[in-house]
Order: C-alpha cells, then sequence, then structure tokens
C-alpha cells in the first residue's frame, strides 16, 4: 500500500495548468489501482482554493495547501520550502508532479531533503501485484525501460501529453492550510519583471492545438524557377500569426539554416522535429513542403491528427504516415488559409 501525493504549483490566477491536470490523472490511476493507497492533493501558491475546488471530486482524502504572497513567483527556496512541507505533512511515499519548469527547479533537492529517491521524465506509471513501475523513454523516444524503486519516498516527475487530462465536477472543499515560517535567507531571489517577444514574434507554442512543420520545399526553386525564401517567410508567419500555431522544422531545413544559406530567418535547431530534435505533443499537425522521411517522422509520434501538404503524391506521407496527404502547392494552400482565415476573423471582430 502506498500514500500517494499529487503536488503542484497553481499559475498566476491561481488555476492549474493542463501539464498539472495530466499529471493528476496520473495520480488518480494509480491510486485506483493500487487498493487501500489514499491519493492526497497539495497545492501552492498565492491562491490555491480555485485550484483545489476545481479538482475537489479527483478522489482525494486530504486537500493540503501552502499559500501566501511569497510563493507568487517561482522562488527555488520558498518553492522548495514548500514541497517539503506538503511531502512530510502527508507522509507520503509515492509523490507525483507534473514536469513543469517552476516543479522541476525543485523536486530533485526536495527528494534529497527527504531521503528519497527521484525520476524525471516519467512517461507512465503502472501497477502489477501492488507494485509500482514506471516508463522511461530514451535516445529521443526510440527505446524506453521500466523501472521499479524500493527506496521511499519515490518522487515521479511526468512528462506532458502522456496522460489524458483530469476533468470533474468542481465543488468546495476543505484545504489544510499549513503554516509555514520564512526567514530572511528565503526571500534573498528577487523577480524583477519578465522579458518575452511579442505574441506575433513567438513561434514554440508548446500548449497551441496545432503544430505546423515546414519542410526544406520552401526554400526551393517554385514552378517559376525561382526561390521565394521571402515570400515564404511571410506565409508562414502570417499563418502562424491567424492560427497561433507552433512552429516546427526538418532536420534539413533547419541544418539548412545554420549553414548561412538565405531561407527562414526566425528558423532555428529550437523549431527542429525530428530523430534528434523535439517530440512534440500537439492534438494536430500540418506538415508542409516535407517528403515525409522516417528520421522526420518519428518526431510526430505522439501528433494525434496528421495531415501534410505536398506536390508529390508518392511522398513518405502518402504511405501510411498522414491521415490525410493534400497533392497541391504549399504556397498555393497556406496563402489560401490565411486570406480566408483573416477574412473570419474581420467578420467576427466588425
Amino acid at each position: 500500500m502506498e500514500t500517494i501525493l499529487f503536488v503542484t504549483s497553481t499559475e498566476a490566477d491561481g488555476t492549474l495548468n493542463r501539464h498539472a491536470l495530466e499529471a493528476l490523472g496520473t495520480a488518480v490511476d494509480t491510486a485506483v489501482s493500487l487498493p487501500g493507497s489514499p491519493l492526497v492533493v497539495g497545492l501552492f501558491g498565492e491562491k490555491i482554493e480555485a485550484a483545489a475546488n476545481s479538482i475537489a471530486n479527483c478522489g482525494a482524502v486530504r486537500f493540503l495547501g501552502v499559500e501566501g504572497a511569497e510563493f507568487t513567483q517561482a522562488r527555488y527556496a520558498t518553492d522548495a520550502a514548500a514541497l517539503e512541507m506538503l511531502c512530510r505533512a502527508s507522509k507520503a511515499t509515492l509523490v507525483i508532479a507534473p514536469a513543469t519548469s517552476r516543479m522541476a527547479r525543485v523536486i530533485a533537492g526536495v527528494s534529497h531533503r527527504l531521503n528519497g529517491r527521484i525520476d524525471t521524465h516519467v512517461n507512465a506509471i503502472a501497477t502489477s501485484n501492488d507494485q509500482v513501475a514506471i516508463t522511461r523513454w530514451f535516445y529521443r523516444q526510440r527505446m524506453f525501460s521500466e523501472l521499479t524503486r524500493t527506496q521511499r519516498p519515490w518522487l515521479l516527475s511526468v512528462d506532458s501529453g502522456c496522460h489524458t487530462a483530469y476533468q470533474g465536477e468542481s465543488q468546495n472543499v476543505d484545504i489544510e492550510l499549513l503554516p509555514i515560517v520564512l526567514g530572511s535567507d528565503h526571500l534573498r531571489t528577487k523577480v524583477a519583471g519578465f522579458k518575452a517577444p511579442s505574441a506575433d514574434q513567438q513561434t514554440i507554442r508548446p500548449d497551441a492545438d496545432l503544430l505546423f512543420v515546414t519542410g526544406a520545399g520552401w526554400t526551393k526553386k517554385q514552378k517559376d524557377g525561382q526561390t521565394h525564401p521571402k515570400e515564404a517567410e511571410q506565409l508562414i508567419l502570417g499563418f502562424l500569426r491567424e492560427t497561433k500555431a507552433s512552429l516546427g522544422g526538418s532536420k534539413s531545413l533547419v541544418d539548412m539554416s545554420g549553414e548561412g544559406e538565405q531561407v527562414l530567418q526566425f528558423m532555428s535547431h529550437l523549431n527542429q522535429v525530428g530523430q534528434t530534435g523535439a517530440t512534440p505533443r500537439h492534438p494536430k499537425g500540418l506538415s508542409t513542403c516535407c517528403h515525409g522521411e522516417e528520421p522526420h517522422v518519428v518526431g510526430w509520434r505522439f501528433i494525434r491528427e496528421r495531415r501534410a501538404v505536398n506536390l508529390d503524391p508518392n511522398c513518405g506521407w502518402a504511405r501510411g504516415k498522414a491521415d490525410v496527404l493534400y497533392v497541391a502547392d504549399a504556397f498555393e494552400v497556406v496563402a489560401k488559409v490565411n486570406a480566408l482565415l483573416a477574412e473570419k476573423h474581420s467578420t467576427v471582430n466588425a
């Protein structure tokens, strides 16, 4: 029997993000599969009542909380103190947390304070004969392993996109607020502000519903025998602006950018999707001017609905790698889509 603690920080508005709800779904299923193992929820942030009420029906036997203005912003000293207190108060043997940047920064240090063990980048948790095992992917999701541990507490940091987000009715819940005393040494770090690109400049959006991937075909000679990199940039950025999609790129395209060729100026290796790049988990994906080679497609394994635009009807996407292949000119397709979206938005705003 385990005592399972789901723990996370709240957002600035006092709610829980999708990643946290996915980790909660993992914790709920784990508790159900281990009869007699109570589920405890631990939250910390400036205000936690709204977040706790939103997951009141998750089956937790206790709701623990640490709140105050000191926990508004991410800060190692205060976050670690709150997380440690929640773990000790719950007497948890199994701690499940989302692998958000804020939680990932502190959970390993807290594991050391508790004399526990930690595993990060957990993709799944399974149980058999009251034994808990986790699944982790290795080498860019090309291999995976199952791990178990006897040391407790065992802290697990769960990756996003690996479990369905928890959904339940909201209602008022009793929260046990834990008193915490913070000294001046906890508050030495101050958040002076945030610097971020504007929404139009931001091309990597992990929470976007759509992943828009560009291939090297955007930079090749078109039917008039000329290359049109500037037009390609305008079309792609226009599509991102209208759809708020996240931008990905094939390895061949980002390699060309790194070699100093005149290609898409906003493309970098941070946008790469494929064997040596990221494996995003957006609900939908649209690939354009990419032939669907295996090294690139491996990065799409977690995309639920895949579509592609390519002039070659025999490209890799047509061989079972895409749900739908549009045999068409990506320049023309994206230009038409942008025009339709702009017209739609202007009608809505009128």
